[in-house]
Protein backbone atom coordinates (compact mmCIF):
# COMPACT_ATOMS: atom_id res chain seq x y z
CA UNK A 1 0.00 0.00 0.00
CA UNK A 2 1.24 3.59 -0.77
CA UNK A 3 1.79 5.60 1.99
CA UNK A 4 -0.56 8.69 1.92
CA UNK A 5 2.48 11.29 3.04
CA UNK A 6 5.69 10.08 2.46
CA UNK A 7 9.51 11.60 2.47
CA UNK A 8 12.37 11.01 -0.23
CA UNK A 9 15.83 10.68 0.68
CA UNK A 10 16.61 14.54 -0.02
CA UNK A 11 13.42 15.58 1.48
CA UNK A 12 14.60 13.67 4.64
CA UNK A 13 18.28 14.77 4.11
CA UNK A 14 16.99 18.26 4.04
CA UNK A 15 15.54 17.73 7.75
CA UNK A 16 18.49 16.65 8.74
CA UNK A 17 20.27 19.35 7.55
CA UNK A 18 18.24 22.38 9.11
CA UNK A 19 17.95 20.64 12.65
CA UNK A 20 21.66 20.08 12.66
CA UNK A 21 22.23 24.03 11.91
CA UNK A 22 19.67 24.59 14.18
CA UNK A 23 21.46 22.64 17.18
CA UNK A 24 24.65 24.22 16.09
CA UNK A 25 23.64 27.73 15.73
CA UNK A 26 22.22 26.74 19.55
CA UNK A 27 25.37 26.03 20.61
CA UNK A 28 27.37 28.98 19.97
CA UNK A 29 24.21 31.50 20.86
CA UNK A 30 23.82 29.34 24.18
CA UNK A 31 27.49 27.55 25.03
CA UNK A 32 27.42 24.80 27.02
CA UNK A 33 24.12 23.10 27.98
CA UNK A 34 21.27 26.41 29.26
CA UNK A 35 18.74 24.69 31.25
CA UNK A 36 15.97 27.50 29.44
CA UNK A 37 13.10 25.68 27.75
CA UNK A 38 13.95 27.44 24.06
CA UNK A 39 17.29 26.36 24.38
CA UNK A 40 16.48 22.95 25.08
CA UNK A 41 13.40 23.16 22.62
CA UNK A 42 16.35 23.90 19.85
CA UNK A 43 18.64 21.55 20.84
CA UNK A 44 15.68 19.09 20.86
CA UNK A 45 15.20 19.59 17.08
CA UNK A 46 18.83 19.10 16.55
CA UNK A 47 17.89 15.58 17.77
CA UNK A 48 16.43 14.48 14.47
CA UNK A 49 19.43 14.80 12.80
CA UNK A 50 21.66 12.14 13.47
CA UNK A 51 19.66 8.68 13.14
CA UNK A 52 18.73 10.41 9.84
CA UNK A 53 22.54 10.47 8.99
CA UNK A 54 22.77 6.40 10.83
CA UNK A 55 19.92 5.74 8.09
CA UNK A 56 20.92 7.23 5.22
CA UNK A 57 24.63 5.94 5.72
CA UNK A 58 23.23 2.20 5.90
CA UNK A 59 21.18 3.03 3.18
CA UNK A 60 24.47 4.08 1.18
CA UNK A 61 26.03 0.82 1.99
CA UNK A 62 22.95 -0.87 0.45
CA UNK A 63 22.93 1.34 -2.93
CA UNK A 64 26.91 1.91 -3.71
CA UNK A 65 27.89 0.22 -6.75
CA UNK A 66 31.46 0.54 -5.66
CA UNK A 67 32.07 0.11 -1.31
CA UNK A 68 35.48 0.85 -1.65
CA UNK A 69 34.80 4.22 -3.32
CA UNK A 70 32.13 5.15 -0.89
CA UNK A 71 34.06 4.40 2.15
CA UNK A 72 37.33 6.26 0.49
CA UNK A 73 34.80 9.33 0.39
CA UNK A 74 33.62 9.40 3.64
CA UNK A 75 37.13 8.89 5.26
CA UNK A 76 37.90 12.18 3.09
CA UNK A 77 34.80 13.84 3.76
CA UNK A 78 35.51 12.93 7.93
CA UNK A 79 39.14 14.17 7.65
CA UNK A 80 38.17 17.53 6.21
CA UNK A 81 35.02 17.74 8.51
CA UNK A 82 37.35 17.12 11.77
CA UNK A 83 39.14 20.61 11.25
CA UNK A 84 35.62 22.28 10.57
CA UNK A 85 34.14 20.56 13.43
CA UNK A 86 36.98 21.34 16.32
CA UNK A 87 37.06 25.13 14.77
CA UNK A 88 33.16 25.45 14.86
CA UNK A 89 33.20 24.33 19.17
CA UNK A 90 37.02 25.49 19.90
CA UNK A 91 38.29 22.23 20.45
CA UNK A 92 41.86 21.51 19.65
CA UNK A 93 42.95 19.77 16.09
CA UNK A 94 45.12 17.42 18.12
CA UNK A 95 42.87 14.03 18.94
CA UNK A 96 42.55 12.88 22.71
CA UNK A 97 44.14 16.37 23.77
CA UNK A 98 41.31 17.30 25.90
CA UNK A 99 40.01 14.04 26.55
CA UNK A 100 38.01 11.05 24.79
CA UNK A 101 35.01 12.77 23.98
CA UNK A 102 33.84 15.32 21.06
CA UNK A 103 37.10 15.10 19.99
CA UNK A 104 36.04 15.10 16.26
CA UNK A 105 33.04 15.40 13.90
CA UNK A 106 30.44 12.64 13.44
CA UNK A 107 31.41 11.72 9.82
CA UNK A 108 34.40 9.93 11.51
CA UNK A 109 32.33 7.47 13.20
CA UNK A 110 30.04 7.37 10.50
CA UNK A 111 32.78 5.76 8.46
CA UNK A 112 33.89 3.66 10.28
CA UNK A 113 30.17 2.19 10.02
CA UNK A 114 30.70 1.69 6.43
CA UNK A 115 34.39 -0.09 6.79
CA UNK A 116 32.69 -2.21 9.17
CA UNK A 117 29.75 -3.02 6.76
CA UNK A 118 32.12 -4.11 4.47
CA UNK A 119 34.33 -6.07 6.49
CA UNK A 120 31.28 -7.88 8.44
CA UNK A 121 29.78 -8.46 4.83
CA UNK A 122 32.85 -10.71 3.12
CA UNK A 123 32.11 -13.93 3.66
CA UNK A 124 36.02 -15.02 3.41
CA UNK A 125 36.18 -13.07 6.54
CA UNK A 126 35.84 -15.51 9.22
CA UNK A 127 33.71 -14.75 12.58
CA UNK A 128 36.65 -13.88 15.19
CA UNK A 129 38.09 -11.45 12.79
CA UNK A 130 34.82 -9.90 13.02
CA UNK A 131 34.10 -9.45 15.93
CA UNK A 132 37.39 -8.29 17.00
CA UNK A 133 37.11 -5.63 14.17
CA UNK A 134 33.58 -4.56 15.72
CA UNK A 135 35.49 -3.52 19.05
CA UNK A 136 38.75 -2.33 17.12
CA UNK A 137 35.96 -0.01 15.14
CA UNK A 138 34.06 0.87 18.29
CA UNK A 139 37.38 1.67 20.00
CA UNK A 140 39.26 4.01 17.49
CA UNK A 141 35.64 5.58 16.95
CA UNK A 142 34.96 6.50 20.72
CA UNK A 143 36.05 9.96 21.03
CA UNK A 144 33.94 11.42 18.17
CA UNK A 145 30.88 13.12 18.30
CA UNK A 146 28.38 10.59 18.70
CA UNK A 147 31.17 7.88 19.95
CA UNK A 148 30.76 4.56 18.35
CA UNK A 149 27.00 4.50 18.43
CA UNK A 150 27.63 6.21 15.29
CA UNK A 151 29.45 3.16 14.05
CA UNK A 152 26.52 0.50 15.44
CA UNK A 153 23.68 1.56 15.08
CA UNK A 154 24.38 2.32 11.55
CA UNK A 155 25.64 -0.90 11.18
CA UNK A 156 22.35 -2.64 12.88
CA UNK A 157 20.57 -0.83 10.25
CA UNK A 158 22.05 -1.84 7.45
CA UNK A 159 21.66 -5.38 9.36
CA UNK A 160 17.65 -4.83 9.79
CA UNK A 161 17.03 -3.09 6.60
CA UNK A 162 13.47 -3.58 5.16
CA UNK A 163 12.62 -4.13 8.84
CA UNK A 164 11.83 -0.69 10.19
CA UNK A 165 10.32 -1.74 13.44
CA UNK A 166 13.80 -3.47 14.24
CA UNK A 167 15.45 -0.62 12.84
CA UNK A 168 13.01 1.54 15.14
CA UNK A 169 14.15 -0.77 17.89
CA UNK A 170 17.67 -0.07 16.99
CA UNK A 171 17.65 3.61 17.48
CA UNK A 172 16.04 3.52 20.36
CA UNK A 173 18.31 0.99 22.04
CA UNK A 174 21.69 2.60 20.42
CA UNK A 175 20.64 5.89 21.68
CA UNK A 176 19.27 5.03 25.14
CA UNK A 177 22.66 3.83 25.41
CA UNK A 178 24.71 7.04 24.63
CA UNK A 179 22.10 8.99 26.44
CA UNK A 180 23.01 7.11 29.55
CA UNK A 181 26.85 7.43 29.13
CA UNK A 182 26.25 11.48 28.38
CA UNK A 183 24.15 11.56 31.29
CA UNK A 184 26.21 9.52 33.76
CA UNK A 185 30.24 11.19 32.19
CA UNK A 186 29.19 14.70 30.43
CA UNK A 187 26.18 16.06 31.34
CA UNK A 188 22.82 15.31 32.73
CA UNK A 189 20.39 17.22 31.00
CA UNK A 190 21.99 17.29 27.70
CA UNK A 191 22.16 13.58 28.37
CA UNK A 192 18.26 13.40 29.00
CA UNK A 193 17.75 15.49 25.91
CA UNK A 194 19.33 12.83 23.30
CA UNK A 195 16.15 10.92 24.06
CA UNK A 196 14.54 12.89 22.29
CA UNK A 197 16.68 11.60 18.73
CA UNK A 198 13.00 9.55 19.29
CA UNK A 199 11.27 12.23 17.38
CA UNK A 200 13.44 10.78 14.17
CA UNK A 201 11.48 7.62 13.76
CA UNK A 202 7.77 8.73 12.36
CA UNK A 203 10.01 10.63 9.78
CA UNK A 204 11.76 7.78 9.29
CA UNK A 205 8.73 6.12 8.51
CA UNK A 206 7.71 8.20 5.90
CA UNK A 207 10.65 7.32 3.55
CA UNK A 208 9.50 6.01 0.02
CA UNK A 209 12.76 4.71 -0.61
CA UNK A 210 13.40 7.41 -3.74
CA UNK A 211 15.84 9.59 -3.46
CA UNK A 212 14.35 12.40 -5.21
CA UNK A 213 14.66 14.55 -8.22
CA UNK A 214 17.83 16.46 -7.36
CA UNK A 215 20.95 14.43 -8.00
CA UNK A 216 23.43 16.87 -5.79
CA UNK A 217 22.44 16.24 -2.84
CA UNK A 218 25.24 14.38 -1.95
CA UNK A 219 27.28 16.60 -2.87
CA UNK A 220 25.34 19.38 -1.61
CA UNK A 221 25.58 17.57 2.37
CA UNK A 222 29.60 17.08 1.61
CA UNK A 223 30.05 20.85 1.09
CA UNK A 224 27.72 22.21 3.52
CA UNK A 225 28.81 19.96 6.35
CA UNK A 226 32.51 21.25 6.65
CA UNK A 227 30.89 24.60 5.41
CA UNK A 228 28.34 25.38 8.14
CA UNK A 229 30.66 24.26 10.46
CA UNK A 230 33.34 26.97 9.60
CA UNK A 231 30.73 29.61 9.49
CA UNK A 232 29.96 28.53 13.48
CA UNK A 233 33.75 28.55 14.33
CA UNK A 234 33.47 32.34 12.90
CA UNK A 235 30.19 33.09 14.99
CA UNK A 236 32.51 31.79 17.92
CA UNK A 237 35.46 33.56 18.02
CA UNK A 238 33.12 36.65 17.39
CA UNK A 239 30.73 36.43 20.20
CA UNK A 240 33.62 34.27 22.68
CA UNK A 241 36.75 34.11 21.55
CA UNK A 242 38.62 30.94 21.71
CA UNK A 243 37.56 29.25 24.36
CA UNK A 244 35.35 26.20 23.95
CA UNK A 245 31.34 25.78 23.57
CA UNK A 246 30.75 22.16 23.89
CA UNK A 247 31.52 19.39 26.02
Amino acid sequence: MEKRFSLNANQLKLIAIIAMTIDHLTWVLFPGTQAIWYVCALHIIGRLTAPIMWFFIAEGCHYTRHMGKYIAQLFAFALISHFAYDFAFGIPFLPLSTGVFNQTSVMWSLAWAAALVFICGREDVPQWCRILAVVAVCVISFPSDWSSIAVMCPFFLYAHRGKFKLQAADIVIWTFIYAAMYFIFLDKLYGALQMFTFLSIPLLSRYNGERGEWKGMKWFFYIYYPAHLIIIGVIRMALHGDIPIIF
